[in-house]
């Protein structure tokens, strides 16, 4: 198909204005007119007037591994920005990973930048702690993967952090967990490590806030950091569920604090509460701890089950949520006129320490 190119990119204004069907519509004749050039992936706590329009569901590493298998030219990922770096340092050389919104961040991600990180790391060697194993997030910069990387350190997700836990203390006496500290201590705990022995590093404060005896003492060290939308559920909602609910599974995920996931009846990444609603029985009844669009999507998806969210307010992913129908149809609309919009580009060294710890963690698992 002839494609007429343009300099300048259409502005995102002139979008505002149009109604949810013209949108719709406009995006998928722009995903007809790209055909095989384009993949669009939708992270699982996507708005649903955008996840709609996906080729491909599900977690951030999922969808970025899954894209690179393809040949098409753009990768427009509904998501948040350290996903499209993930997009990015997977992809083929010809691929293009987009961010329909740039915006669109994450605030855990935002929590550890390589400049605190590079500061803790050499606050730990100045006491004297070197058998230390960097651990990361995949929810992380690229530039904090590309540290773990070249340190010998990995990459971990939800699902297999257990397992790199296990590696990375046969090969050093301490962790260093980033950026979430919930998913550090309930991976911990559920490895025989007690609470007493993980101790937690704020970065705004000098040693993270310890003495250097605590820290030699530690096993693990957890990076003050957390998840806007998990952290808000707390252990009175289980205990209200349950009152109200008598009977009811308490399925929440693992970046939920541990007074939270010592509660529940079930934790496990976004991938296992999918897993686990969709293959249980006709009746039963779930309460989940995870983002509400994913929630109400299990809940319209599985009729013949009682599905609800774990807390009585709304904890949805804000930043994710700021790509909008509008976002996505502006960036294929440029891409239809050859201009490329909001690319995410990894710089080269820093993607090559960053799949090294990728690629560390999958020879783990």
């Amino acid at each position: 198909m002839l494609v007429t190119l343009r300099r300048e990119a259409r502005p995102i204004e002139i979008y505002s204005n149009l109604s949810a069907e013209e949108i719709a519509e406009r995006i998928e004749r722009a995903r007809q007119q790209l055909g095989k050039r384009l993949v669009i992936l939708g992270h699982h706590y996507q708005r649903d007037d955008v996840i709609r329009h996906a080729d491909l569901r599900g977690d951030s590493f999922k969808l970025s591994a899954l894209a690179a298998e393809r040949s098409a030219d753009y990768i427009v990922f509904c998501g948040v920005h350290f996903m499209a770096e993930s997009a990015d340092i997977l992809s083929k050389p010809h691929q293009i990973a987009i961010l329909p919104d740039l915006a669109a961040g994450c605030s855990m991600a935002d929590m550890a930048s390589i400049d605190q990180v590079e500061v803790a790391w050499e606050e730990l060697e100045s006491i004297g702690i070197s058998s230390v194993m960097p651990i990361t997030y995949m929810n992380s910069t690229a530039a904090i993967k590309a540290f773990c990387g070249e340190r010998g350190g990995a990459v971990c997700t939800s699902s297999n952090a257990r397992g790199v836990f296990k590696w990375a203390f046969t090969q050093c006496e301490k962790i260093l967990f980033l950026p979430d500290e919930h998913l550090g201590r309930n991976t911990a705990y559920s490895l025989g490590i007690p609470l007493d022995e993980m101790i937690v590093w704020n970065p705004r404060l000098e040693l993270g806030g310890n003495s250097p005896d605590k820290l030699r003492q530690a096993k693990v060290i957890l990076w003050k950091g957390f998840c806007s939308v998990h952290a808000r559920f707390r252990p009175q909602h289980v205990d209200m569920m349950r009152k109200q609910h008598p009977g009811i599974n308490i399925l929440v995920h693992p970046e939920c604090c541990w007074e939270v996931v010592s509660k529940a009846d079930y934790v496990g990444s976004t991938e296992y509460i999918i897993k686990m609603v969709s293959q249980s029985a006709a009746g039963t009844a779930w309460a989940i701890g995870t983002e509400v669009n994913l929630v109400n999507r299990l809940k319209n998806e599985h009729p013949d089950k009682f599905v609800t969210l774990l807390a009585p307010d709304l904890c949805m992913c804000s930043t994710m949520f700021r790509i909008a129908p509008q976002n996505l149809l502006w960036a294929l609309e440029n891409l239809c006129e050859g201009v490329v919009v909001n690319q995410i580009s990894v710089a080269p060294e820093t993607a090559h320490w960053a799949r090294v710890a990728l690629n560390r963690m999958l020879s783990i698992n």
